[in-house]
This record gives C-alpha cells, sequence and structure tokens, in this order.
C-alpha cells in the first residue's frame, strides 16, 4: 500500500507518516523509484503505534515497548478494542445529547461525568501497565535525574563510536575492527539506556540506514556512508548471536 492508501485507512495524515519513517519508528520498505510501500506487517505496527499515542507514552518511549523481546503484542490489542468501546459508548451519548438538545431546543445540557472518568481510569490502568514493563522501566529508571549536561555527554559518547566506525567505511564491516565497536555499541545502550538485546540492536541498525534523521546524524558527524556501514557490520554481529 501506498503511503496515501495507509493514511486513508488509517486516519493518520500523510505528514505524520512521513514524520514517523523519518525518526524510524515506522520504517516501510521502498520501490525501485524510491516510493514507500507498506504492508500488513507495517499496518499492525501502525496500529500498535497509535494504541500507545493513545495512552499519552512519547514517540521516541515507544520503540521501547513494542520492540522488547517481551512485548505482549495479544495483549495490547485486547487493550486497544476495549479502549475504543469506551470511546464509542462515550460518542453514542454525546450524539444522544445533542439529537436531544435539538428536538427540544434546551441549551444547557448535563454531561455524564461517568463516562469521562471511566475511560480516564482506563487509559491510567493501561499506561500504568505499560509504563511498568522491563524494558521501559529500565529505560525510566536509566534515565531518573539525569541532567541536561549528562544526556549531552551520553550523546556525545554515543557518537563517538560512530565517529570510529566512519574511520571503518570502505572496510569489511566483519572485521575485528568493526564487530569489536559494534559490541561496544551494544554494551554502551545497556549500561546508559535499555537492555540491548540482539533483536533490538538489530532493529536499531536498520533505522541507522533507513533515511531520514538517524541516518543524517550519523553521516554528519562521522562521515557519508557511516549509518549504511553500521548497519552492515550489526546485522554480521548479529547474525552470530
Amino acid at each position: 500500500m501506498t503511503v496515501k492508501e495507509i493514511s486513508k485507512l488509517s486516519g493518520v495524515s500523510v505528514r505524520t507518516l512521513h514524520h514517523y519513517d523519518n525518526i524510524g519508528l515506522l520504517r516501510p520498505s521502498r520501490s525501485p523509484s524510491g516510493y514507500r510501500q507498506y504492508t500488513q506487517k507495517d499496518l499492525e505496527r501502525l496500529q500498535l503505534i497509535l494504541f500507545f499515542r493513545e495512552l499519552q507514552f512519547p514517540l521516541k518511549d515507544i520503540p521501547i515497548i513494542i520492540d522488547a523481546p517481551d512485548f505482549d503484542r495479544t495483549r495490547a490489542l485486547e487493550q486497544q478494542v476495549e479502549l475504543l468501546t469506551l470511546q464509542k459508548k462515550h460518542l453514542e451519548n454525546l450524539i444522544m445529547l445533542a439529537q436531544y438538545a435539538g428536538c427540544t431546543g434546551v441549551k444547557h445540557i448535563t454531561m455524564n461525568k461517568a463516562d469521562y472518568e471511566k475511560m480516564d481510569d482506563y487509559v491510567a490502568q493501561a499506561r500504568a501497565m505499560w509504563g511498568n514493563t522491563p524494558a521501559y522501566q529500565e529505560y525510566l529508571d536509566k534515565a531518573k535525574g539525569r541532567g541536561k549536561d549528562e544526556e549531552e555527554s551520553l550523546n556525545d559518547g554515543l557518537m563517538d563510536i560512530f565517529i570510529r566506525m566512519g574511520r571503518l567505511e570502505g572496510k569489511d564491516p566483519a572485521a575485528d575492527e568493526a564487530q569489536s565497536l559494534v559490541k561496544e555499541l551494544q554494551e554502551f545502550i545497556t549500561a546508559h539506556f535499555y537492555t540491548c538485546t540482539p533483536q533490538i540492536l538489530r532493529g536499531l541498525g536498520q533505522m541507522y540506514a533507513g533515511g531520514g534523521s538517524f541516518t543524517e546524524n550519523i553521516d554528519s558527524a562521522a562521515g557519508a556512508g557511516t549509518a549504511r556501514f553500521a548497519h552492515q557490520a550489526i546485522e554480521i554481529y548479529c547474525q552470530s548471536k
């Protein structure tokens, strides 16, 4: 499906889908001419993204939850149905109230607070449940109390690994030096952000080389082609795990 077809089907704007692509949150494949092509798997991922957006999770936090090895996709979809059902009931009540006002000329209607409270309670419970998953909780715990200077220092440390990878661009990504840097990258992410399993590392590698802001930032700091080289080295590293 094209980006316009996905937009029409999901109700998500084309601009938002482009943004999700640029930040690596929802990365479709590309046609030979460079157009985005979305699969059924991409549509399922978008559905999960929209669910966690409804629970008010920041975009940058969503991959930590849905890409975790122990993520319960079935439970997330069940909760999405429950939340949509509550929203549907609430909208039906609003429609009936509006119709009643139109027929009777009543100007002031007492809204049923129970609907709002029930939805708010459900969202709070679901958010608390997913916010307590091991991967996301680990991420929050490690970021707790971290100041701006420390965040910048960590970002510099991460980029330093890519700069050293950039010096190897054009060489064999399977060589010991490149593989050692991939191992260092995995250990750095695990130490400072969250446990970077081979599965998560492979997903990061795909984002690094997938275009958009990730690729631009890495190549800008470490030299053109570095993001692609890092992806190649990560793929080789993960295949051996």
